[in-house]
């Protein structure tokens, strides 16, 4: 969840130089006759909203995130932090590779290895340009919103060898922003750094394939200053370890999880681990020492109630899907919240209606990722009717008379005309997203009854488990436990440009 809209890019890949990043289909000479013929592998998946966001080729098992870490010095300081990191990357090739991509940005890099062999740094290559034996370049181009680091190992990668990828990189931090000054990624805050990276922001801290359809598992060693806490995803599988002015804090995150969902965030953290939910998920919340006693009030208050609110989603949709769970409070003014995967980032406080609606994001959005981002009300649809959920289970309001405040609150025609099946570039985080999305699920339990609804959803979260699904792959699973046709259905609540008909079943 971002409270932000956001650009999200748009850049036609044939406007670069395929040559220079490596795009798909750029073929080297080929191997032995019938032999292997070697090929760049893509700068992008594809995304329609981001095309150079992730990449092709290969598909990431683990990343192992090395990093050293000293936070800005007080103000009046430049607020401006030191980051020194070295990404040891498991990857499988699925093409026989003359080159493959990763996505990096902000960084330098400072050396790189394949398979144990380093590589050397070179200029990018012009268009038709080869280079020679086991190289890498960087490619920087914030007006296109390219940033792609190249790597040529020798010998090749035939498809199918697994391949460990070492780079060592780094730089000085501050708060990257996209072209609508929203803040992301790695956001240097004045005690140590907020990390949430939704889109493709992951980029800013590690070298990464930033797109949510190659999920991989994470370990973290993270050094900072004696003093700071740095918190990460998953367990802490040793106690944190102090030398020399410096703490090393360890994370491991086992379960497949999208590069936006990754986070690291440094700060003067409260660090609480000491119980769990009623299904044994153990809970570990950070909060920021330096919180508002009216903020922390709020923050302690929400954060008491997230063992109900395991409880009450596991008996709607099945068992929480991770190893932990847990929260990040940091004390910043960035304004908005995410569902980092076991331990959701809120950059002032945690209110009760913002952590039902990130914990429900575990199961969908974080267990099953929108494979597109175009169908980001999957994601946020969701979260958002569970808050709707939990709000009925708690005595607040029903669902129904959140869909009826909704539906009739007065609004002009350009509310309706946003698709929130496609909602475009500058439209993926906005209001008809969330609350659109919401009203079309309630919708939808109404049309199919509570049975049917919720099978639906456990069917759902099943079948693409640990991995990402469209908007049709969601018609299909409805369509299969209900055995009717819904095609009319999501035409009229997720395209059409209207507001949906009093009789929602069908008109």
């Amino acid at each position: 969840m971002r409270s932000s809209t956001r650009w999200v890019g748009g850049i036609a890949v044939a406007t670069l130089a395929l040559g220079t990043i490596g795009a798909a289909g750029a073929a080297a000479a080929p191997g032995k006759p019938g032999g292997p013929r070697y090929v760049a592998g893509a700068s992008g998946v594809g995304d329609a909203y981001f095309p150079f966001a992730g990449n092709g080729g290969y598909d990431v098992q683990h990343y192992d995130l090395d990093i050293r870490y000293t936070p800005p010095a007080p103000a009046p300081a430049p607020l401006e932090g030191e980051f020194e990191g070295v990404a040891t990357i498991d990857l499988i090739a699925t093409q026989d590779l003359d080159r493959f991509n990763l996505d990096l940005r902000g960084m330098a890099v400072h050396a790189v290895s394949v398979r144990g062999r380093p590589a050397a740094s070179v200029a990018p290559p012009l268009p038709g340009e080869e280079v020679d034996g086991a190289a890498f370049w960087h490619v920087q181009d914030d007006a296109a919103r390219v940033w792609e680091l190249t790597v040529q190992p020798r010998p090749k990668v035939k498809a199918g060898q697994s391949v460990r990828v070492v780079i060592e990189y780094g730089g000085t931090t501050m708060r990257p922003r996209d072209i609508e000054n929203a803040l992301y990624g790695w956001v240097t805050t004045r005690d140590g750094a907020l990390v949430a990276s939704e889109p493709e922001g992951s980029m800013t801290w590690y070298p990464v394939s930033d797109h949510q359809t190659d999920k991989a598992t994470y370990s973290f060693e993270i050094t900072v200053p004696e003093g700071k806490v740095a918190v990460a995803n998953g367990v802490q599988p040793k106690p944190e370890e102090t030398a020399d002015g410096w703490t090393t804090w360890y994370w491991d995150a086992p379960d497949q999880q999208a590069s936006y969902l990754t986070t690291a965030s440094v700060g003067d953290f409260d660090l609480r681990e000491a119980y769990s939910s009623g299904s044994g998920v153990p809970i570990i919340d950070a909060v920021d020492i330096d919180l508002s006693p009216t903020r922390l009030a709020t923050t302690n208050a929400s954060l008491g109630r997230q063992v109900a609110m395991i409880d009450f989603f596991e008996s709607k949709f099945g068992p929480y899907p991770f190893v932990a769970y847990g929260s990040i409070v940091d004390d910043d003014t960035v304004g908005y919240a995410l569902e980092t995967q076991t331990r959701p980032v809120y950059s002032s406080q945690a209110s009760e209606g913002t952590v039902s609606h990130e914990l429900a994001h575990q199961w969908f959005g974080n267990a099953v990722s929108p494979e597109r981002w175009q169908d980001i009300w999957l994601n946020e649809g969701w979260a958002t009717y569970a808050n709707w959920m939990w709000n009925e289970e708690r005595g607040i309001r029903t669902a129904q008379a959140a869909y009826d405040n909704w539906y009739n609150a007065p609004r002009g025609a350009d509310y309706w005309e946003l698709q929130i099946g496609d909602p475009g570039e500058l439209g993926l985080f906005a209001s008809q997203v969330y609350n659109r999305g919401a009203a079309t699920l309630h919708a939808l339990r109404v049309e199919l009854g509570d049975t049917a609804f919720f099978e639906g959803a456990q069917l759902w979260l099943d079948r693409y488990d640990d991995s990402a699904g469209t908007s049709e792959d969601f018609q299909e699973v409805y369509e299969e436990v209900s055995g009717e046709d819904l095609d009319e259905f999501f035409q009229i609540w997720l395209y059409d440009q209207v507001k949906p008909p009093a009789d929602w079943t069908t008109p």
